[in-house]
């Protein structure tokens, strides 16, 4: 076949953001909930929380329902948490005042973030990475170049910075790692969240030398408290924010359901079905409750790694083991369960091996020895952690 005869498909996208993968529910709420909203946001506070911690299983039901939406929907839970944090975080920014998530790695501060952002304003895309070599202008704004050289410093010459385009629109920002930037990149923001306006010297004497922020406007800032590069926040930025610190899932079903759940939908995009035995996925996600805490479900001592055994890690696990029982049939999923442990706890610190093996030596043993058919296999796996 010709070349000029072919058609070439556009791949799918691996991930889709917030408000596209949850339009049904966002405009389904918007139509349910025809309470007082905050200025500019789509959704009231109320439906906000029901987007994010779900329906508990009830129906909502719409008298006349619009075009293109069902009668009644079951909103999922989408964050797994304390339904009283989602809370303090919905009326931290009905207050417009900035909201920094904070926690371990791998529970699940950017997800809230992005939910959050997706049903306030409708849009979870602007976002600011934070590193070490983010700048200031990521913050605050840039110039298109070409046209500087051409016009000079004018309104048409400048470049949005996520933070500028959500003041301008009111809507949120997302600062994802904001303690990973410079201390002098942070505190940016300072004089953003608290004067509600950002200066453009460069424009100075004309109309355009401030942009003041729309009502809806603020910024949802995550941190990790376990982080190599961290630098320390100002007292002054910090006075602009509410904490909220977001915890690991303390019920062992709950964070179990959300493993599944995540890998399940992980190996569908890689295009298989995803046929790991829940008797695997209990033994994997009871391993990273027991290293992650220090102390088994029994009661017994473990010695926790360096590194953070986190949900997100269990998933990313459970995904491998899915992708090989699918696409590699022949070996048993938890045989591959200690090779894959190995690789999440070498990512710090070497001893961390020493302290898996003592994990098998200790919690693993006493379970085999207890007369558990699937914890005696794992023992006898020990071999494969050298």
């Amino acid at each position: 076949m010709p070349l000029t005869d072919t058609v070439t498909a556009l791949p799918a996208r691996q991930a889709l953001p917030a408000e596209e993968r949850f339009a049904t529910e966002l405009a389904f709420l918007a139509a349910h909930d025809d309470g007082p909203r905050p200025p500019g946001w789509l959704l009231t506070p109320r439906a906000v929380i029901t987007f994010v911690c779900g329906s508990g299983g009830e129906a909502l039901k719409l008298p006349e329902a619009p075009e293109g939406l069902p009668d009644e929907l079951v909103v999922a839970p989408k964050f797994v948490g304390e339904r009283a944090l989602v809370e303090r975080c919905v009326v931290t920014l009905a207050g417009e005042r900035g909201l920094l998530l904070v926690g371990e790695p791998g529970t699940a501060k950017s997800m809230l973030s992005e939910l959050l952002s997706a049903a306030v304003c409708g849009t979870s895309a602007l976002t600011v990475q934070g590193t070490a070599g983010t700048t200031e202008d990521a913050l605050r704004y840039g110039w298109n170049y070409a046209l500087l050289l051409a016009q000079g410093p004018t309104p048409q010459a400048m470049v949005d910075s996520p933070v500028l385009a959500a003041m301008r629109g009111g809507k949120v920002a997302r600062v994802e790692e904001i303690t990973r930037c410079l201390p002098e990149v942070q505190d940016a923001l300072v004089s953003i969240l608290s004067d509600r306006r950002m200066s453009v010297p460069e424009l100075s004497g004309t109309d355009d030398a401030q942009v003041a922020a729309a009502a809806g406007f603020t910024v949802i800032a995550t941190a990790n408290l376990r982080d190599r590069g961290v630098s320390e926040m100002s007292a002054a930025l910090k006075r602009r924010f509410n904490f909220e610190t977001v915890h690991p899932i303390a019920d062992v079903e709950a964070e179990t359901e959300l493993v599944k759940r995540q890998a399940t939908a992980a190996v569908a995009r890689a295009g298989a079905a995803f046929g790991v035995d829940d008797a695997v996925l209990d033994v994997l996600v009871t391993v990273f409750r027991d290293l992650r805490a220090g102390r088994s479900a029994e009661g017994w001592d473990v010695e926790r790694p360096g590194t953070v055994m986190s949900t997100a890690e269990a998933v990313q696990v459970a995904v491998s083991l899915g992708v090989s029982a699918a696409y590699l049939p022949g070996a048993d999923s938890l045989d591959l369960v200690p090779g894959h442990l190995l690789g999440v706890v070498r990512k710090d610190d070497p001893a961390d091996h020493a302290r898996l093996l003592g994990y098998w030596d200790g919690p693993v043993r006493r379970r085999a020895e207890d007369g558990s058919a699937t914890w005696r296999r794992l023992w006898d796996l020990r071999e494969n952690l050298r």
